[in-house]
């Protein structure tokens, strides 16, 4: 039963908000959606969820266009609040979960096991804007799986959690996830993307840049990382002299460097080797999530070059 979106086109007049995108989500997986704000992200959240139709293109779900679905199929988190402010929580969630066709009884239960697993217990009888950001996002979370749908999609789902809470939330979705349910989310935290998804679409200015497994992204540069670190050598200036090798980044600790293969990081391990400098570290891995993102919309035409705003923001929180 998967999710396949096919070549949609959406404009709002003149302005093209996605363009001939196309990507498949698997069941019963995680899907990161990322790209900069004003991608085209929630845009294309919106037609999966028939909110918005698109121009051109279809989605469907087991080969069913997804505006035939019965919409309690799907559970859906926006990005903004979509809370009753001055309505109790339990009396709320009641509410949402019998409005999308399930049996009271059966909210009821999964409200008690939620709020309990949530550690949100007394705020049962509270009111909405009584409650922390943090708290109303458990709660407007809870208000989107209540009524068991097949597919989840959260709109930038981290918003306004702590770090504790943040990890409550991705224990949920793996959750979930091992009851069959299928997730799809979007992202400022591409650490958070690369962890949790088996599986990631990467957009800017409505272009899908690329899609496949985290890995598959990962390695489509052709590019490795090398974590090199010589103790009592931090800058290690003798890198900028070894053809085919560019240093990323200098930390307090250790050099991240790109190399086009496995047998140039080696190179370097054998030339400081040669210099009899003391390594304390090589690990060779691939690029971030975030690397792959900022090599490809450089490779984009001019006219779609990210700006120096979206480019400002840190390397961990494109989303």
């Amino acid at each position: 039963m998967t999710l396949r979106i096919e070549h949609i086109v959406k404009t709002f007049g003149s302005f093209t908000a996605v363009n001939d995108v196309s990507f498949d989500v698997k069941p019963g997986s995680i899907f990161g959606f990322l790209g900069t704000n004003g991608a085209g992200k929630t845009t294309t959240m919106r037609m999966i969820l028939d909110i918005i139709r698109p121009d051109t293109g279809q989605i469907t779900w087991n080969g069913t266009p997804t505006r035939d679905l019965k919409r309690a199929q799907f559970g859906y988190l926006p990005e903004e609040r979509g809370l009753y402010p001055k309505m109790q929580v339990e009396d709320q969630l009641l509410f949402i979960g019998q409005l999308y066709g399930a049996s009271k009884q059966d909210v009821q239960r999964r409200i008690d096991e939620w709020l309990e697993r949530f550690h949100v217990t007394e705020n049962r009888h509270k009111t909405v804007d009584q409650l922390s950001k943090g708290n109303q996002q458990k709660i407007q979370f809870l208000a989107a799986i209540l009524h068991d749908p097949e597919i989840l999609i959260m709109d930038e789902p981290y918003s306004g959690l702590d770090p504790v809470n943040a990890q409550q939330m991705k224990d949920a979705f793996q959750e979930l996830v091992s009851q069959g349910k299928t997730l799809i989310f979007s992202t400022h935290q591409l650490n958070d993307a690369q962890e949790l998804s088996s599986d990631v679409a990467i957009i800017h200015r409505g272009h899908l840049l690329i899609s496949g497994s985290v890995d598959e992204v990962r390695q489509s540069t052709n590019e490795h990382y090398l974590r090199f670190a010589v103790a009592g050598d931090r800058e290690m200036a003798w890198l900028d002299g070894i053809p085919d090798v560019h240093v990323v980044s200098r930390r307090s600790d250790l050099v991240e460097i790109g190399v086009p293969n496995e047998d140039a990081a080696r190179g370097i391990l054998r030339t400081a080797i040669d210099r009899d400098l003391p390594v304390t570290m090589f690990e060779i891995d691939y690029p971030s999530l975030n690397d792959v993102f900022l090599e490809l919309v450089r490779q984009m035409p001019t006219e779609l070059q990210p700006t120096a705003e979206e480019l400002a923001v840190p390397a961990s929180v494109i989303g």
